[in-house]
């Protein structure tokens, strides 16, 4: 296939102004319109047409012409391109179809067969890409195939196989008969041993009374300052004397 700008399997064309009225009798005259890239105007139908004749005037041509090969109104018109030899020898070269107005040129069988074996190689490439990605080599063990999804399902089994062993590890810590025996210890213990129960502050006083009592409980810290009795005056120092 060649470039999209110039294969014509890959556009359309349409005129808003001709949609509404299109019916059997003007859609040649629509397709044959000078904006229409799928027309060629050195067909013979614009010989017929540039001298007023009918257009069964195409039979006696020889060339290149348009003829409307089906109609399914209102929606569906067919319209063949062929290149006439004689009155009754004409060799068809394409086919043009016109749904709600917009025109189409109709894929050939080898358009149609090379599409379906392009896709059909995409896929198939696509394939052995990612059956190459889980092969694997080694010298001592030879090729053999490591899947990533049957790997993960492999460890999500070994998890839960270990987490279940853990938990029935933690549930089967201890046998009936020691966790019976325990709670028969706890009992006795808790009978000769009762907790006592503590009174607790009275929380229904005022605010002034809990400082009093707050006060009160202070320690008083109490500050004992020794001083000596004046009446004991010191001896009386004792002068040099003068001989």
């Amino acid at each position: 296939m060649g470039d999209s700008k110039d294969n014509l399997l890959w556009i359309s064309w349409h005129d808003s102004a001709w949609i509404p009225i299109l019916n059997p009798t003007n859609v040649m005259d629509y397709f044959q319109s000078t904006t229409n890239p799928f027309y060629d105007r050195t067909c013979n139908n614009e010989i017929v047409k540039m001298q007023r004749l009918n257009m069964e005037h195409l039979n006696n041509l020889t060339g290149l012409e348009y003829m409307l090969l089906h109609v399914q109104e209102p929606i569906l018109y067919v319209i063949r391109k062929q290149h006439r030899h004689s009155a009754a020898v004409v060799t068809p070269l394409a086919d043009f179809y016109i749904i709600a107005g917009v025109v189409y040129q109709a894929p050939d069988l080898g358009s149609v067969i090379n599409s379906r074996i392009s896709t059909t190689v995409n896929h198939l490439q696509g394939a052995f890409d990612e059956a190459r990605t889980y092969s694997r080599y080694h010298p001592s063990k030879g090729y053999w195939w490591e899947f990533k999804e049957t790997e993960s399902k492999d460890e999500d089994e070994k998890k839960a196989q270990k987490k279940s062993s853990k938990e029935k590890a933690k549930e089967e810590s201890g046998s009936m008969f020691q966790r019976h025996r325990v709670n028969v210890l706890l009992a006795d213990l808790a009978k000769k041993f009762p907790l006592k129960n503590t009174p607790y502050p009275a929380t229904n006083q005022q605010p002034e009374q809990r400082a009093l009592t707050e006060e009160n409980t202070k320690v008083e810290v109490k500050v004992e300052v020794k001083t000596e009795p004046q009446g004991n005056k010191p001896p009386p120092e004792k002068k040099p004397r003068l001989v």
